[in-house]
């Protein structure tokens, strides 16, 4: 492989015109097709067999037009102190809004009226309009949710308390701030990473250039293959990261290269060869994790996933032949002033060759690691602890900060009606009226209900609808128990459904789903890695530091999140459980870029041990050559991760938050402190692999050793000619 990729970047580095005409090209079809496509619709939500989906599924057969899977939404009110709303003057704000709500969307299924729907509280305090959409809140038009919005606000200030909730303003947040963060700390980093502008320059404009293409793609296909606003989300987060990474890592050898004395387009082609070559197994790393979504069995995760996964396939392409283009174009520029004055100075250069940071903190562990391998798994073991009570779920909006509509709503509703109104559960009942009626009596035999309405026949007679109201709010564990509860007690022909129950049985898929998912991606992952380092104790050794250092962020998550330690310092209002997708999701994205740091480090460690140099050495070598960037791509990553916990939606705060943590465990903790005491530790050793398997694996020469041979014959020829 290293000679292929080799030769591909010489050919990039000479035909650079023509590589960059063709990426722009790419480029600028991928917008004009964004540009053209018709609007998407956002992307539809189901999730196949569960109980919950099923029973959305009945109620579109037997209630057609009802809309039961769709969004709902309450506009709440609250009379002033001393007053009621059952007064004439707040009845005339109620009707108007009610009318108001029934003519602003053909996508509105019904709205009912609080004084024929016994939706005023006892003490006449509070009232609520609840309205009923035929789509889901995902598929709501921006009209539809300005009109809900409109009809609230012209409520308020007619001496009403008004607020307004419910899925139906279920929005993705704006994420630009954070990611312009996260860009402008990229860009200080590579800067004093590489002591030059141009050096720096070049991992941002591909990385940028590779999610412009990626996205863009993404939106001019969204409409024909049902791709929702989050599945851009993620293609940019994650091109970002890896497009960064994988141009820092090919810019750092190829000045490498030319510190060795190689010429500009030698130097272009080795880079790719090495450096190259780890990048096209940490992509795969990255595809393989994404592509894994799939094991979930979520069409949404499923799409999310393999678009993502192609924005990390054009990252790949952009490393291998835009990288050695631009370089073409920026020749010596990408090194800094400072080392091209030492190239010409012995001292300045006597100077340079002393040993870096990297160099130094390689000794250190070598000469102690039974010292960093205990303190580094006995530290993230015990940040680790609180994963133990994990408790996952999909928060409501209580959740919400106080500034929100509709935290402040679901407080008013709580206050006057009792939590469990922020969640009521719909039981669709498929049999005729005594079964329904006996689905009834049972239901309110059971603990934590604080309601059961009648049962609602549909025309045929042969189907009811029942709401239950819980005591608890939505995401408690009493809630879900109470599900839980009505599932036993009732027969086969009664289904449990409803936004609380939907994200009860989403939780539960997501944790069904999590051992065949780790299994999937790190058997592929420990299959590849065997390949890439020809060694059976190195990919067994990077597995289990990633399941480490994944453990111990999902337990800073809890801590912060769950338990409200820390919580004012990251803006956590109120605690509840964990998101049920970030395991997977943090497992998805962080394995991938612990691949990254994994290949990148130890392949360079592997090259000097094939090389000849002893194991100890080997590992300083790789230290010396790759720590510095490798701290600089976890820095950045940090960075751009970082600039997410600081929004107001508390699902992207955990996001960020959790994948900044893992990044900072895995990057400095494992594969800096805990990966070089075990080599260590294991010397010879860790690059033994049995005959039989060294025979049966293909030899993808990863470490350049098909190039290290051309300069052996390179060298040769003269004494050939003489003789």
């Amino acid at each position: 492989m290293a000679t292929f990729l080799y030769k591909l970047g010489r050919t990039a580095f000479r035909r650079r015109r023509l590589v960059a005409l063709l990426w722009v090209a790419l480029l600028a079809l991928a917008g004009v097709g964004a540009a053209t496509a018709p609007a998407a619709t956002s992307s539809s939500f189901s999730i196949p067999g569960t109980e919950a989906q099923r029973a959305f599924d009945l109620l579109e057969e037997r209630f057609p037009g009802a809309g039961a899977d769709g969004a709902t939404a309450r506009i709440v009110f609250k009379a002033p102190d001393g007053g009621s709303m059952n007064d004439a003057a707040p009845k005339a704000v109620v009707e108007e809004t009610v009318a108001a709500l029934k003519s602003g969307s053909d996508q509105i299924v019904s709205v009912t009226d609080p004084y024929t729907a016994q939706a005023v509280s006892r003490d006449g305090s509070t009232a609520y309009v609840s309205v009923a959409y035929k789509v889901n809140g995902m598929e709501l038009t921006d009209e539809t949710r300005e009109a809900l919005t409109r009809a609230g606000h012209a409520a308020q200030g007619k001496g009403l308390t008004v607020e307004v909730g419910g899925d139906a303003l279920q929005t993705m947040p704006e994420t630009g701030a954070g990611e312009i963060v996260g860009v402008v700390i990229a860009g200080i980093v590579l800067v004093i990473t590489f002591g030059s502008l141009v050096a720096a320059g070049l991992p941002l404009l591909t990385a940028i250039i590779g999610v412009g293409i990626g996205v863009s793609t993404i939106t001019a296909l969204a409409n024909v293959l049902d791709l929702g606003s989050t599945t851009s989300t993620l293609a940019m987060m994650i091109g970002l990261a890896v497009g960064i990474d994988y141009a820092l890592f090919i810019v750092s050898r190829y000045r490498s290269e030319l510190a060795d004395g190689r010429t500009n387009e030698e130097a272009a082609g080795r880079a790719t060869g090495t450096a190259g070559s780890a990048v096209v197994f940490a992509g795969l790393t990255v595809v393989i994790a994404l592509v894994g979504l799939a094991v979930v069995n979520i069409p949404m995760l499923t799409k999310m996933g393999f678009a993502a996964a192609g924005t990390v396939v054009i990252a790949v392409l952009i490393a291998l032949t835009l990288i050695p283009a631009l370089l073409g174009f920026a020749g010596d520029k990408v090194i800094g002033r400072k080392q091209r004055k030492a190239a010409g100075a012995p001292e300045e250069t006597a100077k340079a060759a002393k040993p870096n940071a990297g160099t130094r903190w390689a000794r250190f562990v070598i000469r102690r690691p039974v010292f960093v391998l205990l303190a580094g798994v006995l530290g993230l073991g015990a940040i680790a602890i609180p994963a133990a009570s994990l408790e996952m779920g999909l928060p409501d909006d209580g959740v919400k900060p106080v500034s929100a509509t509709e935290r402040r709503a679901y407080d008013l509703l709580s206050d006057g009606f009792g939590p469990g109104f922020n969640g009521p559960l719909l039981v669709v009942v498929d049999g005729d009226k005594a079964t329904a009626e006996k689905t009834v009596t049972t239901i309110k035999r059971l603990d934590g209900i604080a309601a059961v309405t009648p049962a609602t026949p549909n025309k045929a007679g042969d189907a009811a609808m029942i709401t239950v109201i819980p005591k608890d709010r939505p995401s408690s564990g009493a809630t879900e128990t109470l599900v839980h509860d009505i599932r036993d007690a009732t027969g086969d022909d009664v289904l449990v459904t409803g936004a609380t129950a939907m994200n009860i049985d989403f939780s539960q898929k997501m944790n069904d789903a999590l051992v065949p998912y780790l299994a999937l991606v790190v058997g592929l992952a420990f299959v590849l890695l065997t390949v890439v380092f020809r060694s059976v104790l190195v990919p067994l050794k990077a597995a289990l530091g990633f399941l480490l250092s994944v453990v111990a962020a999902l337990g800073a998550v809890v801590a912060v999140f769950q338990w409200g330690w820390l919580g004012s310092l990251f803006g956590v209002e109120q605690t509840g459980p964990v998101m049920s997708m970030m395991p997977i999701f943090m497992v998805g994205v962080v394995f991938g870029l612990a691949m990254d740091y994994e290949v990148f480090l130890v392949t360079r460690m592997r090259e000097a041990y094939v090389h000849g140099e002893r194991p100890g050495e080997a590992i300083v070598t790789g230290f010396r050559h790759s720590a510095r960037v490798v701290t600089a791509a976890a820095v950045i990553m940090i960075a751009v991760f970082s600039g997410f916990i600081g929004m107001s939606d508390q699902m992207i705060k955990m996001i960020g938050f959790g994948l900044a943590v893992a990044v900072l465990f895995d990057a400095f903790v494992v594969r800096m402190a805990i990966v070089p005491a075990v080599l260590a530790l294991l010397g010879h050793k860790a690059w033994w692999l049995p005959k039989w398997l060294d025979r049966a694996l293909p030899d993808v020469d990863v470490e350049g050793e098909g190039l290290a041979a051309q300069d052996a014959a390179a060298d040769r020829k003269p004494d050939l000619v003489k003789a």
